[in-house]
């Protein structure tokens, strides 16, 4: 008999990889007692990721929700683990250091006893805190390796940041293939290099859309893989994970020993998934996400960023198909739009340093292949739009670059005026707590047990600060109404129709496009009243923002500006754009309020 192989539930990826959300916390309350009952799970991840700006979406307190949903696995034996960012805490921008360590203090309270820690760049130097931040918090320092195929990420390249890792105090190792591209054979190649330099517990993270990942977890688990982790029924395979029946069969023939799995509570399980699915979360994830394909093995884009990428194209699809239906042009599919994003991804990835595609830089990388393709759509030029995240990507200020970027890039940056950065990340992001202290007691908000109100309101300030207001809940609430009311009126046309209609006796030809088109006196009153001026218009669809982060001061009628300044923010596939005036002069009317949504063209602001 072989070594005994345990079972991790990616109960947290396992919605993250299939849509937008995951379950609200009465929902997870449910289903905790039918996990436990399965009887197979030595680990569940519970928490990290998304997973904390989901609850702040829903309205919901997530320093709650951790310590609720931690709680049955604790009394039941079960390890929990969360996933975090490293610079990146639980965002997709760097974290100061003061709030990243208390990060690890409320976690550890709050219920989680291992912290699975990742660098997007696999810049040792972004993962070096967390380990010592963890540890003295008390939990159990799980560093990832952040998986992807390239000519500079070789077998050789993985083992030496192991040991890097390892020599730097981590108590364990995650193979983090998040896109599920890793090659079977090299993948066991890492594992044996990694228990030749110290036996300890080495746990395999894997996607199923590209169609590696069974073989994957054979070869890793031969080479002396301690866990694996799993999904299940009706959110495995696809974008999500092997699930834990097919994996337990495999590996049971093969001679491993592993748990038996308890098929009623099994089926419990599945029956809570679906029945949360009808409830809502089913609105929010697209049925291309239930299928594997090969084509994910070129651009390498992650699982996990899958089931948000489907929900964002519907959008980006719109944007681009109203540009082509006021110049009479062709419409594309969404299937046209995906082949020419991968296609895209595959040409900026290589240029801008092979960053491993895994949160946030394969958001990064994403976005400005999405960028490009509908810039290039509208007859602009390739890298036309930038957000500041992305350039902070480029510069070196999240981290090393594994490789060079290309002349054109550097190109611009020289245009552009901007300075590459080679020291360590962390100096970029000054201490923060202090600040948030004083503006949590003017607002007169408590800190929270063990500080979790305080952390939470650092981690992810504008959230929180929509969470605190109610505006959150009513966006949520009225959002799932309206996919309700589009659900049941029947599936929306997918693209702008072309009728003829007859007018007393005379054809016309009219495009119906799809989305909301609000006549102007219908529109949503003004944030200000609305002064004379030049428009600043929006280059895109999304959510718009003053402010990206509780240090800025926001725009103000009335303020003098110069060409060039940041004036405000369009939030879209979770990065910050900023706008920038185009002109000089006075500010006189904000048009929109924070956190509503904009389309394309909408006026942002007025300068005078």
């Amino acid at each position: 008999m072989k070594k005994e192989v345990k079972f991790s539930l990616v109960f947290r990826d396992m919605w993250q990889s299939a849509g937008k959300y995951v379950p609200r916390v009465d929902q997870l309350m449910k289903v905790a007692p039918a996990i436990v009952e399965m009887g197979c799970f030595a680990r569940v991840e519970t928490n990290g990721g998304g997973f904390e700006q989901v609850n702040l979406l829903f309205g919901e307190n997530p320093n709650k929700a951790v310590r609720q949903w931690t709680k049955p696995f604790h009394d039941a034996g079960i390890q929990t683990h969360m996933l975090d960012r490293a610079l990146n805490g639980l965002r997709m921008s760097p974290v100061p250091a003061d709030v990243r360590k208390l990060f690890y203090k409320v976690k550890k309270a709050q219920g989680t006893d291992i912290t699975r820690t990742f660098c997007g760049l696999n810049d040792v130097r972004n993962i070096a805190p967390s380990i010592e931040y963890a540890k003295a918090a008390g939990m159990i320092s799980q560093c990832a390796l952040s998986i992807t195929h390239s000519p500079i990420h070789t077998v050789e390249y993985y083992v030496d940041m192991a040991k890097q890792l390892i020599d730097l105090g981590a108590d364990e190792i995650c193979i983090k293939d998040m896109a599920g591209i890793g090659r079977p054979v090299s993948l066991g190649k890492i594992v044996a290099g990694i228990k030749a330099i110290k036996d300890i517990p080495v746990q395999y993270h894997s996607h199923a859309g590209p169609g590696f990942n069974m073989a994957s977890i054979l070869e890793v688990c031969e080479a002396g893989c301690d866990y694996i982790d799993v999904g299940m029924e009706p959110l495995s395979w696809g974008t999500g994970h092997a699930d834990v029946i097919s994996v337990q069969a495999m590996l049971k023939d093969a001679g491993f020993q592993v748990p038996e799995i308890n098929m009623e509570a099994y089926m419990k399980v599945r029956s809570l998934v679906q029945e949360f699915m009808d409830d809502f979360l089913g609105l929010y994830i697209s049925p291309k996400n239930r299928l594997m394909n090969s084509l994910l093995i070129g651009p390498g884009l992650p699982g996990g960023m899958m089931g948000s990428l489907m929900a964002d194209l519907e959008t980006n699809l719109e944007s681009i198909n109203k540009y082509k239906a006021k110049r009479n042009m062709k419409f594309m599919t969404q299937d046209e739009l995906l082949i020419k994003l991968f296609n895209e991804v595959a040409y900026v990835w290589p240029r801008v340093g092979y960053p491993p595609l895994v949160t946030p830089f394969s958001q990064y990388v994403k976005n400005l292949a999405l960028m490009n393709v509908m810039q290039m759509e509208k007859g602009k030029e390739r890298w036309g739009m930038i957000a500041d995240d992305i350039w902070d990507m480029l510069l070196g200020k999240a981290g090393k670059l594994p490789g060079e970027l290309a002349p054109e890039i550097k190109e611009k940056a020289a245009k552009e005026g901007r300075k590459f950065f080679t020291g360590n990340p962390q100096d970029n992001y000054p201490d923060a707590l202090d600040k948030f202290r004083l503006l949590m007691k003017e607002k007169g908000w408590e800190m929270g047990e063990d500080e979790e109100e305080l952390f939470e309101y650092a981690m992810h300030p504008a959230q929180y600060e929509a969470y605190k207001s109610g505006k959150a809940k009513q966006d949520f609430l009225e959002d799932v109404e309206k996919r309700r009311m589009e659900k049941k009126a029947g599936t929306a046309p997918t693209e702008p129709q072309t009728l003829t209609i007859d007018v007393n006796g005379t054809a016309y030809r009219v495009t119906v496009a799809y989305g909301d088109v609000k006549p102007e006196s219908q529109s949503a009153a003004p944030a200000t009243p609305v002064g004379e001026g030049k428009e600043i218009l929006s280059p895109l669809e999304g959510k718009f923002f003053l402010t990206k982060t509780a240090q800025e001061t926001p725009v103000k009628v009335g303020d003098k500006v110069n060409e060039g300044d940041v004036i405000c923010y369009v939030e879209a596939m979770k990065t910050y754009n900023a706008i920038r005036a185009e002109f000089g002069g006075t500010v006189t009317a904000i048009c929109v309020n924070p956190g509503d949504s904009v389309s394309e063209d909408d006026v942002l602001m007025k300068i005078g």
